[in-house]
């Protein structure tokens, strides 16, 4: 019994041969025979023999032992070895992660979204759903994933596409203007919603013709075999039409215009001396308020217009009508052209004359700025494993001006953020105003951007008080309208930009909005900031092409919408974060999945609480397509843009062929669909809003019909010269 007990005892406690089986093979080989006598062991006992059942309970217990001996062992080994795998693993993660830094990270933020022109197949213009994707929830946006990596893809593909392409086109000697015909012949084909096809026959071969062209445009060696004989023939020809429409009659004399602003019959002058080709100098007595004294002493009277060859006055419109009635007027040009003026021959404007831009008086908050540059340490700094250049830390600022202004140190950083509110630095990351700590502060013009693409801080920080914006904003209003009156044509398509580059007003323009660089913005009308950022916008524009030149293709596109600069309240802003980030009130551009504005950037506060479609038919980038270019003011601007836009969807921006049931639309309808409507009818209801009436009730017919079909016309990037 007691041998039964015990063999049943030791039987009990014995493990099974399965789980026996598991753990001697888990173990090393130097144990495998152990592993064998105990399996046999306990798969086999003999239990008619205590003796045998004795010896296998006494060969379990031994390797019971052995094993659990064993197990501590390697266990021990197993910890030692993945301490050590650890902190070789760790080391390498440092070493790579220093490598990285060293390497590889800065503070270089992402470029700002810009919409270059390019349009990308299987992604619509703003009606994503990235466009909305921070207000879905997250089985919305889960189930959208797919849509947006295909969009994606094709933005890649794209944008790669044409940085290749440029870059052959470059290396063969080529412009864009070959890659502008491929693109407009691509545009002709695209039909909006529906297609007319006669017959299916004609269906097929027109989508099997297209096969080819889609392969071909994806070819950029397409733009190395189109002839270069030919491009330079076509290139001398529009040189030749440019030179023959745009260079005046050369000339020892001067010829000067009193003007006003206003003036009718200033603008017939105009046109008549550019009928004949003569260059001129106008003075506009509003902007030269001074000027107006010397044409009562010269000329006896301050009615406008005068015009003076040399120092002979010619007269208004009627006397030099009266003089090319009767012959005399050749007599006068050649005169002009072959004489040098006199010293009492009136003198062009002078640099500065009559200008307030640098008036004001002196900030002494600058000169605090000023001394605190020369006392704290400004260097590059590590910061939450980014470099950061030009930096300063937050308590050594506090130091300074605790003792400087003999401050406690609550006060001085009171005092700190009031030199920060004031735009002259701020929170490289924009988490704070300005705090004591380990904080990083950069001066405003120690930034990097703001030194190398922001075109209003040639001097850099203003030493005067920065004045109200509604001040600077009436006189760059006021600028603007005599640079527009003066130097484009009467129905604003047509700029004269060699005129405008050597005028005084544009210098004064330029003198101008650099009093920009600390202005606060945040308190400004809903109708001041329209008005203000559609002309800035502008102007800028004029400013970004006398400055670089006119872009003749997306990569220039984007570059000149997205990198050409003006500081503006302490913030940088582009021609795309103007459209994009104020005006449209932070929406992502056309075939772009961000927005320009994050959720700690400065200028959101800026922007405008709702999207204003109306923009689009008053922001004018130097396009023949773009919309006319004129000056808008903050007391009438919401009928100025219906003004706007009736002028631009009326000449041409919209035509109905009634007949063919066809209506033809600007691509701006297009891109910015999404702010006109959620989708396509919608968008041409809105439009018909500004057509005639007649015309108006034709298209809203046909739209309740169904039978419209939309074409829309391929967009000229060509300079509105």
């Amino acid at each position: 019994m007691e041998n039964e007990s015990s063999i049943e005892k030791n039987v009990v406690n014995s493990p099974t041969p399965e789980k026996e089986g598991e753990l001697c093979y888990a173990e090393k080989e130097d144990y495998g025979e152990q592993k064998k006598t105990l399996r046999i062991s306990e798969e086999s006992p003999n239990p008619d023999s205590n003796e045998g059942l004795d010896v296998s309970n006494n060969q379990v217990d031994v390797s019971k032992d052995l094993v659990s001996e064993n197990k501590k062992e390697m266990n021990q080994d197993d910890l030692n070895s993945q301490v050590d795998e650890s902190k070789e693993l760790e080391s390498e993660n440092k070493s790579e992660i220093y490598q990285d830094i060293k390497e590889t990270l800065s503070e270089d933020k992402e470029p700002e979204p810009v919409f270059d022109g390019t349009e990308i197949s299987g992604m619509e213009a703003s009606r994503s759903m990235s466009t909305h994707s921070l207000d879905l929830d997250t089985e919305t946006q889960g189930s959208a994933w797919p849509e947006k990596a295909v969009a994606l893809k094709n933005f890649v593909k794209e944008k790669g596409t044409v940085a290749v392409s440029s870059v052959l086109r470059v290396l063969s000697g080529k412009t864009d203007e070959d890659a502008h015909a491929a693109q407009d012949d691509e545009d002709k084909n695209d039909t909006g919603v529906k297609e007319a096809v006669d017959s299916p026959k004609e269906g097929e071969a027109k989508e099997a013709s297209q096969k080819p062209i889609e392969w071909s445009a994806w070819n950029p060696l397409n733009y190395i075999k189109i002839s270069r004989e030919q491009d330079v023939e076509n290139r001398t020809e529009q040189e030749e039409i440019i030179e023959e429409s745009v260079h005046p009659v050369g000339m020892k004399g001067r010829i000067i215009l009193y003007t006003r602003l206003g003036c009718q019959e200033s603008k017939e002058v105009r046109r008549f001396l550019h009928q004949k080709k003569l260059r001129y100098v106008e003075i506009n007595i509003d902007v030269y308020p001074s000027r107006k004294l010397e044409l009562e002493k010269i000329a006896g009277s301050s009615a406008v217009p005068k015009l003076f060859f040399n120092e002979v006055l010619m007269g208004g419109l009627n006397e030099i009508k009266g003089l090319e009635e009767a012959g005399k007027l050749e007599e006068k040009i050649d005169y002009v052209i072959s004489e040098a003026p006199s010293f009492e021959a009136p003198l062009p404007p002078l640099p500065g004359e009559d200008d307030l831009s640098s008036s004001g008086a002196i900030d002494e908050l600058a000169a605090i700025v000023r001394k605190m540059k020369e006392s704290i340490v400004v260097k590059d700094r590590f910061y939450r494993v980014r470099r950061f250049t030009n930096c300063f830390l937050g308590s050594e600022a506090v130091d300074f001006i605790s003792e400087d202004q003999y401050l406690e140190r609550e006060e001085a950083v009171e005092f700190g953020r009031k030199l920060a509110s004031n735009h002259f630095f701020h929170n490289v990351l924009d988490e704070n105003v300005f705090e004591d700590g380990n904080h990083l502060y950069r001066f405003l013009d120690h930034d990097p951007i703001v030194l190398s693409q922001c075109h209003n801080f040639p001097r850099g920080i203003l030493d005067v008080k920065p004045k109200p914006i509604i001040e600077i904003a009436s006189r760059l209003r006021f600028l603007s309208y005599a640079i527009f009156e003066a130097y484009t044509s009467e129905d604003g398509k047509h700029v004269d930009y060699r005129s405008i580059h050597g005028s005084e007003e544009f210098a004064r323009y330029l003198r101008t909005v650099e009093e920009l660089q600390r202005v606060d913005l945040q308190d400004m009308p809903r109708e001041e900031k329209l008005a203000f950022f559609i002309n800035l916008y502008n102007m800028m524009a004029i400013h970004g092409i006398l400055a670089w030149g006119f872009p003749v293709g997306p990569l220039e596109r984007r570059k000149l919408f997205g990198e050409f600069k003006y500081v503006v309240g302490g913030c940088t802003y582009s021609a795309s974060v103007i459209a994009n980030g104020i005006l449209r009130s932070n929406q992502r551009p056309p075939y772009n999945l961000i927005r320009p504005f994050g959720m700690r950037d400065r200028r959101a506060k800026v922007a405008l609480p709702y999207t204003e479609p109306l923009i689009h038919f008053a922001l004018v980038f130097g396009t023949r397509s773009g919309p006319a270019l004129k000056c808008y003011s903050p007391g009438n601007i919401d009928q100025e843009l219906v003004e706007a836009a009736r002028n631009f969807v009326r000449s041409g921006g919209l035509i109905l062929d009634v007949n063919a049931k066809v209506v033809s639309a600007s691509k701006l309808l297009k891109w910015y669909s999404v702010d006109f409507g959620n989708n396509e009818v919608e968008v041409l209801k809105h439009a018909a809003n500004y057509l005639e009436p007649s015309v108006s009730e034709e298209l809203l017919e046909l739209l309740a019909s169904g039978q419209l079909k939309v074409i829309y016309r391929p967009y000229d990037w060509g300079l509105n010269c």
